[in-house]
Order: C-alpha cells, then sequence, then structure tokens
C-alpha cells in the first residue's frame, strides 16, 4: 500500500475528511526510525501499546497498587488515570514521572522498558524498535493527553478474514484488522491489537495475530483494540464429509438450515430424530419439568398421525405445568430469593403466606395468559407496588386483604410485581446495576466498576453512568414522605405501640393481619434523580475546610481555649476519613446518566428514569437475546452462547447466525414466549436421538444430536413422586401444581438446606438455585455422591415407593395386604439372639402365671422386636399364581423411563419378581431399582 505523506498524519485524532476513505498504514511501518514527523496520539497509539506490552496488565502496573510507585489503569482506557500515571509520578512517594518531555530519552519509561535500568518487570522492547519509536515520538511531541470532546471516537474493528476454514493442523493464516473512527479515519491497527484463542487445542494465535490451525474443531480468536473486541469463528474438519462428500438433509425449519450451515463446514453429520417415546419424554419434561403419564405414552404411540409431534407441543404449551415449571425458570432469572424479601410483608403467626408466593403466583399468572415478555418484565423494572391511581391506603386494604384467612383478592391479579427492587441483597445502585444486567441482559458488567472490562466493552465510565440509572429506586419504604399521613392514620386507628420498631412491629403487624385488620405495607417506587455528584463538590471544597480549621486551632492555641482546640483537633482527625468516604463516593457518581451502549438520558425530564430504560430494553438486541439464549440452553443442556449469563463480546456464540435469527424472531413475535417456545421444540435440531454417529461423537456446542442431561432438581424431585404414584395421581400432578417442587415459590441458600428431610433436602442436593448472586451459576447440574446415596438410601424414597403409591396399587390388584411404610431393615444388634430369648421367657413366665394380658403384651413386644431386624415376609397366596408380570413390568418402565422394556429387560425383569421369595418385594425391588438407573435422573 502507498504510504500516506507524514505531514498529513500529523493530525491523527483531528477531523481528517481528505483522507477519510484512505486507509492509514499500520504503526509498526510509520515508526520504524526516531526521526518521524507524524505524533502518535495517545489514545489510538500509546495506550493500546502500553496494552500490547503488558504494561497494564494484573501482574504489572495495572494491578491495585500498581508497582514500583507506577500505576496504570488495568487494562486500559481510562486516559486521565493513564497519562496522570506517566505525566506527573507519585508526590507522595517522591516518585519521578515516566517521562521527561525535556529529555525524551531519558524518560523512565523507556529506560526501564529496555532494562537501560533495572525493571523488574524485565524487558518490554528494543531500543530503536518501533514500539520504542512510538513512545519517543510520542514524548517529544509534548506527549499530549486525549481530548475526549474534539476528537474521534472509536466505532468498531474490521478484520479479515472474517471466518478461517482450515483443512488439516499446521496451516496459517494472517489477521488484518482495521480501526475505523467517526471521522471516517480507517487505520491498520493489527501490530497495536491484542489477540486471544479460545481454545488453542484448534487454533492458535501469535501476538502479531497470525492464527494456526492446530486440532479439529471450531473456535474463536478474539482481537481487542480499543472499546473494541472482535471473534473471529475458526474451523478445521471433523471429517471429510465436506463440500460434495456431505450427505444431503433437509433443513424442515430456518433453525435447522442456520444448524446445518455449520455443521457443513465442520464435517459433522447430524443424529437421526428420535424415536416417539424419546421425543415425549424429552419434550414433556423440558417444556413443563413433568413425566409423561403411562396412559400418556400409549396414546401417542398408537397415533399415527403426521402432525401428533406439533399437537403435543401445543398440548404440552397450555398446560398448568409449563406455566409452574417456567415461572420457577424466570424466578431463577429474576432473584427470587425467600430470604431476601423476608421483610417486604408483615409477618406473624397468622400470616402463612410470604412476598416469595406472590412473586412466583404473579409470574406463573402471566405466563398461563402468555403475556408478551417484554410486557412481563416492564410490570417487574417500572414496577410501583400500588396499582395505578391507587392510594397508599387503598394499597394496604387490598395487600391486608390478600394476606387475610380468607382473601377475596389474589396477589397475581395485581398490576405490577415490585419485589425485584425490595430485596436486601440488592440495597445499593451499583448492585442494582449488576443484579440488572444479569437479569435481563445478560451479562457480567460488575468488572467494569473497577477497570476497563478485559472480556467486553464495557469501561469505568460506562458502569458509573448506567449506575446512575438506579439511584432513585426505593426498594422497600414503609413510613415515606408520599404517603405518611395515610401510614400514621391507619397506625392512629390500630392503636399500634408507637416505640414498637423492626421485627417487634412487624410481628404485632403480622398479628392483625391475621385478626383482619388493615396495616401498613411497605413500598416500591422511584424517586426523580439528581445527579449533582454531591460527593466530588464536597471533596473539592475540603481544602478549604481543612485551612479554615487551622487557622482556627491556631487562635485557639493562641488565647489557650482548651475545649475549642479539642473541638477542632478533633474535627480536624476526623476529616481523613471523611475523605476516604467521599472518594469512594466520588468514584460511583457519574455527571448523567447513560444507557449500556446507548444513549445519555436526561434524568431531569423523567420522574421515573426506569421507563426510559424500559424502553430502550424492548429495542435493544441485548435484551431478546439474553432470554432467547436461556431458552434454548433449557432445551439442548447448553447455551448458544455458554455460560448464559456471559454474553460478552469475548465470547460469542457457537452459532452467531442461529443466534441472531431467533432474537430477531423473537422480538418480531412481540415476544410471544409460547411461540418461541414451539418453533425451538418444533425443529428437527431439537428432535434429534441422544445417540451420536462417528462424526458428531464428540460435539457439544453445535446441536447435532442432543445432549443427555441430569434432570433439574425440582423436575427431578417430581419425576421421583409422580414414578411412584398411583395412576391417579400420576395424571393429577399435570393439572393440579399444589405440592410440586416445580411449584415451591422461593428458595436461598438457607432455605434449601433448612431441614435434614423431605423435599428441602433432596432440592438442596440436586443443586436447586439459591437465587443469591443473579448468577445462572446459583443453580448446579452436577452429579453428586449425595444425589446416588440419596436415591439409593433415603428414607424419603423408601417412603415414596411404599406409601400409598404404585407399589400398593399393584398389590390391592394382586390381592396382598397393602404395605406399610418401611425403611431400610437396621443391623441386627451383637446380642440379638439373646435377647429375643428375654423376649420368650417373658412370653413363657406370663403363660405360667396365667396372666393372659400380660402374655398378649409380651408376645406383641416379641413380635415387634423380630420384625423390626427380620421384615415378616408375605407367602405367595393363591391369587399370586395368576400374576401378569409382563403387565407389572411395563408399567414399571412406563411410570419411571417413559417407555416399554426391551424383550431382555422384560425377560430379566418377570424372572428376578416371579423368583422373588416374596412377589411384592419383587415388585418394590424392580421400581428401586428403575428409579437408580442413569436413564430416569437423565433427560435425554
Amino acid at each position: 500500500m502507498k504510504r500516506l505523506l507524514p505531514v498529513a498524519l500529523a493530525v491523527i485524532g483531528m477531523t481528517a475528511p481528505a483522507y477519510a476513505d484512505a486507509e492509514i498504514e499500520r504503526a509498526d511501518k510509520r515508526f520504524t526510525t526516531a526521526d518521524v514527523k507524524e505524533v502518535p496520539n495517545f489514545r489510538r497509539h500509546v495506550v493500546p501499546l502500553l496494552g500490547k506490552l503488558g504494561c497494564n496488565g494484573r501482574a504489572c502496573h495495572g494491578s491495585f497498587k500498581g508497582q514500583g510507585g507506577f500505576r496504570l489503569s488495568l487494562f486500559g482506557y481510562d486516559f486521565k488515570m493513564d497519562h496522570d500515571g506517566l505525566a506527573k509520578g507519585d508526590t507522595k512517594k517522591d516518585r519521578d514521572p515516566r517521562i521527561d518531555v525535556e529529555f525524551p530519552e531519558e524518560s523512565l519509561a523507556l529506560e526501564k522498558s529496555t532494562l537501560t535500568m533495572p525493571h523488574k518487570g524485565g524487558k518490554r522492547m528494543d531500543i530503536d524498535s518501533w514500539q520504542y519509536n512510538t513512545i519517543l515520538t510520542w514524548i517529544k511531541g509534548g506527549a499530549k493527553n486525549v481530548d475526549l470532546e474534539k476528537e474521534a471516537t472509536f466505532e468498531r474493528l474490521e478484520v479479515t478474514p472474517k471466518e478461517m476454514v482450515f483443512s488439516k493442523g499446521g496451516q496459517s493464516t494472517q489477521l488484518k484488522v482495521i480501526a475505523v473512527w467517526s471521522d471516517g479515519t480507517r487505520e491498520d491497527v493489527t501490530p497495536l491489537c491484542r489477540f486471544k484463542t479460545n481454545d488453542d487445542q484448534i487454533g492458535k494465535t501469535d501476538e502479531n495475530g497470525k492464527v494456526t490451525s492446530n486440532k479439529p474443531g471450531d473456535t474463536h480468536i478474539v482481537v481487542f483494540y480499543d472499546n473494541g473486541l472482535e471473534p473471529v469463528p475458526v474451523i478445521q474438519p471433523v471429517s471429510d464429509k465436506v463440500g460434495k462428500k456431505y450427505p444431503k438433509i433437509a433443513a424442515k425449519t430456518k433453525i435447522d438450515e442456520l444448524v446445518l450451515t455449520k455443521l457443513r463446514k465442520l464435517g459433522v453429520v447430524p443424529s437421526e430424530l428420535a424415536s416417539d417415546t424419546e421425543f415425549l419424554r424429552r419434550t414433556t419434561l423440558d417444556i413443563t419439568g413433568s413425566l409423561p403419564a403411562p396412559q400418556e405414552i400409549e396414546a401417542f404411540l398408537a397415533d399415527s398421525s403426521a402432525d401428533k409431534r406439533s399437537r403435543k407441543i401445543d398440548e404440552l404449551l397450555e398446560s398448568p405445568a409449563y406455566a409452574a415449571w417456567w415461572a420457577t425458570k424466570l424466578s431463577d432469572f429474576t432473584g427470587n430469593n425467600a430470604d431476601a424479601i423476608r421483610n417486604a410483608v408483615p409477618r406473624g403467626r397468622g400470616t402463612r403466606r410470604t412476598a416469595s408466593h406472590d412473586w412466583f403466583e404473579w409470574l406463573e399468572a402471566r405466563l398461563a395468559e402468555n403475556t408478551p415478555y417484554d410486557e412481563v418484565i416492564e410490570r417487574i423494572v417500572v414496577a410501583d407496588s400500588r396499582n395505578p391511581d391507587e392510594s397508599y391506603t387503598d394499597f394496604c386494604k387490598s395487600m391486608s386483604n390478600i394476606y387475610s384467612k380468607n382473601p377475596t383478592q389474589e396477589f397475581a391479579d395485581r398490576h405490577y410485581m415490585p419485589y425485584y427492587w425490595a430485596r436486601q441483597n440488592v440495597r445499593q445502585p451499583e448492585e442494582k446495576a449488576i443484579a440488572f444486567a444479569y437479569s435481563f441482559l445478560g451479562i457480567r458488567i460488575q468488572c467494569a466498576q473497577c477497570h476497563k472490562h478485559p472480556f467486553d466493552q464495557w469501561t469505568r465510565d460506562d458502569f458509573k453512568s448506567f449506575r446512575a440509572l438506579f439511584t432513585g429506586i426505593q426498594g422497600y419504604r414503609r413510613n415515606n414522605s408520599r404517603n405518611k399521613d395515610e401510614y400514621d392514620a391507619i397506625l392512629k386507628k390500630l392503636k399500634i405501640d408507637p416505640k414498637l420498631r423492626g421485627n417487634q412491629q412487624r410481628n404485632e403487624f403480622g398479628r392483625l393481619l391475621a385478626e383482619g385488620k388493615t396495616v401498613p405495607f411497605s413500598e416500591t417506587y422511584a424517586t426523580k434523580i439528581r445527579l449533582n455528584n454531591s460527593a466530588s463538590q464536597q471533596l473539592a471544597r475540603i481544602d478549604g475546610q481543612m485551612e479554615r480549621y487551622r487557622q482556627a486551632l491556631a487562635a485557639a492555641k493562641e488565647k489557650g481555649d482548651k475545649k475549642q482546640i479539642e473541638r477542632l483537633q478533633s474535627q480536624i482527625d476526623r476529616l481523613p476519613r471523611r475523605i476516604q468516604q467521599l472518594k469512594a463516593r466520588a468514584e460511583l457518581e457519574s455527571p448523567y446518566a447513560k444507557l449500556l451502549g446507548g444513549d445519555v438520558v436526561d434524568v431531569g425530564v423523567y420522574d421515573d428514569v426506569r421507563q426510559p430504560l424500559m424502553d430502550w430494553m424492548k429495542k435493544s438486541p441485548l435484551f431478546a437475546r439474553a432470554f432467547v439464549n436461556r431458552v434454548w440452553a433449557n432445551y439442548f443442556n447448553v447455551g448458544i452462547v455458554e455460560p448464559t449469563d456471559d454474553l460478552s463480546l469475548a465470547n460469542p456464540p457457537s452459532n452467531k447466525g442461529l443466534l441472531d435469527y431467533l432474537t430477531q424472531s423473537f422480538m418480531d413475535s412481540k415476544f410471544d414466549m409460547k411461540e418461541l417456545h414451539r418453533e425451538i421444540a418444533n425443529s428437527d435440531t431439537y428432535q434429534r436421538s441422544w445417540k451420536p454417529n462417528d462424526t458428531n461423537l464428540a460435539d457439544n456446542r453445535n446441536f447435532s444430536h442432543s445432549i443427555p442431561r441430569r434432570l433439574p432438581a425440582e423436575v427431578a424431585y417430581d419425576a421421583l413422586v409422580q414414578a411412584t404414584s398411583s395412576d391417579a395421581k400420576f395424571v393429577a400432578m399435570h393439572k393440579e401444581m399444589a405440592g410440586r417442587a416445580i411449584a415451591i415459590p422461593g428458595a436461598s441458600a438457607r432455605y434449601n438446606n433448612r431441614n435434614n428431610n423431605g423435599p428441602t433436602y433432596a432440592l438442596s442436593i440436586f443443586g436447586r438455585s439459591i437465587r443469591d448472586s443473579n448468577c445462572d451459576c446459583d443453580r448446579s447440574s452436577d452429579p453428586t455422591l449425595m444425589q446416588t446415596v440419596y436415591l439409593q438410601n433415603d428414607q424419603d424414597i423408601y417412603n415414596m415407593i411404599d406409601r400409598g403409591g404404585w407399589v400398593a396399587e399393584v398389590a390391592r390388584g394382586l390381592g396382598l395386604q397393602v404395605p406399610a411404610a418401611r425403611g431400610r431393615t437396621p443391623r441386627k444388634p451383637r446380642n440379638y439372639k439373646k435377647q429375643v430369648k428375654q423376649f420368650e421367657q417373658r412370653v413363657k413366665k406370663a403363660k405360667k402365671q396365667g396372666n393372659d394380658r400380660q402374655v398378649k403384651q409380651a408376645q406383641r413386644q416379641l413380635t415387634a422386636f423380630k420384625n423390626r431386624f427380620e421384615p415378616k415376609r408375605q407367602t405367595k397366596p393363591e391369587k399370586v399364581a395368576q400374576l401378569d408380570s409382563a403387565s407389572v413390568v411395563k408399567s414399571a418402565y412406563l411410570r419411571t423411563l417413559s417407555r416399554a422394556p426391551s424383550d431382555d429387560e422384560l425377560k430379566r425383569s418377570q424372572e428376578y419378581i416371579e423368583q422373588s421369595e416374596d412377589t411384592l418385594n419383587g415388585i418394590r425391588g424392580l421400581l428401586w431399582a428403575l428409579l437408580n438407573t442413569k436413564e430416569f435422573i437423565v433427560n435425554h
């Protein structure tokens, strides 16, 4: 490329319309010598070069305390801090500046990085290298900082090639990176970029952007420059089935088409479609969190119509279990934590309802109605505790009715769901901003609190200006300025002791609530935001305040006024702590509020700044993409972006076209959640078998086959209850959500581990979400030893099997005595025989004395003792000879594994039952064995 004239390049960073369409040559070509006339730009050249050299890394000068008295912002782009660190030094520690404008070659930044002077960070560049000349020329040019108000802003990166497809290992391709600025300037910044591979087993990159293929598979090379990150796909086919060798596979839906496009490049052939039984079990579990009933399975298999799968999907989406299971999923995403909102409503002996019940049932009602997703979230984000045009008194009357013993109203009918902002674990504005980004945008912005996000575009200024949007949200207020008169009037009517505070007052409210009285309820609402940056203003005045105190102290000492001296000295001693507090507050203050990647919000215009925030979200692909990705992960075990709450630029989707299509389709459908479920579940991609072939055996992220995954905690527990229950209860559990684990309202770490029994304990060990941090990682799907122990030996499992469920139903059909609930047979004590003899002697003694009452009592004790360690085995009555063991085995398989047994399984199971000394124990043992198979606890 023809090199541009140096004189033209001297205005880099300023408007340059004459060269708007030209491409400026790369820095390592332009700064090969120190006599170049162009002056490098601090933002465009110096700061990215410092990042490239590793100077602002965590282990070097980017650490919290810096190194050697020299600190840079972590990962760069806090231009003031970086420039001050270079140009001003550390006056507190008497450290010299790192640059010397009068004698540029003697600048510490150059001498240390070239090891002309000792440097613990080692050698970073050679004297007279292009890196050395870039920094030297910038210092010679006056070492100017960035003028953000006048200079052009960064717009985007353009990387070529856009995708790299290799045919074998060891092949290489050089990346080229162009930075595009708002003034039209285009510069080749390849040598100033950082490059990172997401999987070096597939593709490696050197520091100059040369990419070399390694093993077959797919990954991304991520390019970093300024505020831009650009992932570049790297693909190497895993088989020879590419191009003309790839088999012809029909794409039934747009999803299938986009998935197959990626699979063709990889040489991956998808698995065949799943059988009807596999499809029915998988879809019912995914959509409704339930096992299909045996009768439902038989009816589905008998249906020969071509559209039976799509009709079944529609049927499942209309079931109460869909609304309950997905209300639980949305409770996870939005953080329905029972502990965090336990004080949001009054509590007492007479109040059984909690705020977490309100939250869950409100979501469940919206899902049953198929309220659009954006509307559901809007009523959470902009929530006010009161309905539109409702007074505080009317609000308290309505809530008191809902919490009374005989309510005539339901919380689910209220317009808003306000408890999202009432959580005690997200009180501060920065906590609200972080939680909001997790819940609704699927991004992790917390890193940007302190420094430039290492794997995304967000800077510290982005976080501060985004945080400012949450400063006016009042998450938990009872007695406040907007309802004080009405609040006082309610208290006066109740004759509440004014001395009661906190829990005492709440408990008293709960008692009165149980009596049917109207009591005060806390509120969530927003106040108008005023970004006055008071901490920054106070810091600006603090020096003058300190000087006035010192002058007054000197005057007091002259007068000998001990009292005044003591007071002033106390004020002076407190100032350093006050300064520290103000600095911490000032760090989070922003002169404006700004949407993430969006426009500045004039907060003075809005009474509730959450409304423009929600309006922006509806139009932002970030909002729709986050939900789409989470829904996809529910069906495929992994998201198109994984982890599902880390949609950062450096964590690109495995199939960008697929995620873009689903996002736009969801927005075009006006955020119709059922339509999204329907589109995914009807695709061949979702309906493929879990059984892999030679080409897709190692694929776990490109959706060429179903990935077996352990059932979620709530679904696993409900499956155990369903599989062991009677036929009638099995069917009823699809319609009645009372008692279902998928319909338990709130969750938290304390709630999950409170009792070592029942569903609470089971849900805990199976990894139910504790909803503590809004991170999707609050839920665990990892298998553990405790889960195995629970399934094999826990009393809860024995109770499910024996207490009036399927086993009892079979027993009644055979004319056998219905078994009582039992547990594991305890180990016999060492002196077992001796104790038996003692009981027998008591019986003999009672008989000898002729005391019939004592004889019966002693015999009962003997029988109970023997049965405890040697359970009485039931002999086969005449009717057992007519047992249809094949029918029993088939029923056991249908209710657990949702399929009929194979011929071999049927034969072995029949033999086990028929050869058992106790027929009923044989049936019980078969059911227990099926519950402990991997096939039962896994969705496949």
